[in-house]
């Protein structure tokens, strides 16, 4: 079987595999890189809805007050915790610690089989689904 070395660069860019697992799904799919990324990573899908609905919930708890901080586990680890620091900006509320967008990033890096938690003044958690 030929294939390009773009090809095998094309399926490792877009897959983040290594070189061999990038020729093995070469092979597999007769040289098509596109078959090849797809064989790699059959269920993929944008994330930015899910994180941006996520990030939505937790300013909604948030705002409901109580919050002392908020933390991102992985399994039984914090991988993640920010104090809350509430204030009113514009008559709003925010997160003044840590700005929204560095949590979302944190969930995206850290990715899927994290918890997002609030933690409550009172040592009490809400996970945020």
């Amino acid at each position: 079987m030929n294939f390009s070395l773009e090809a095998v660069e094309k399926v490792m860019d877009q897959t983040g595999v290594d070189y061999k697992t990038a020729k093995e799904a070469l092979i597999k799919t007769d040289g098509d890189a596109d078959a090849a990324i797809k064989l790699i990573q059959p269920d993929t899908k944008d994330i930015g809805d899910d994180i941006k609905e996520l990030i939505d919930k937790l300013k909604k708890k948030v705002e409901e007050g109580n919050a002392d901080r908020v933390q991102i586990k992985k399994g039984d680890e914090v991988v993640f915790s920010v104090p809350v620091n509430v204030g009113i900006v514009g008559g709003l509320l925010g997160l003044a610690a840590a700005p929204w967008a560095l949590i979302a990033g944190s969930v995206a890096a850290f990715g899927l089989g994290c918890r997002l938690e609030v933690v409550k003044k009172d040592g009490t958690t809400d996970e945020i689904k």
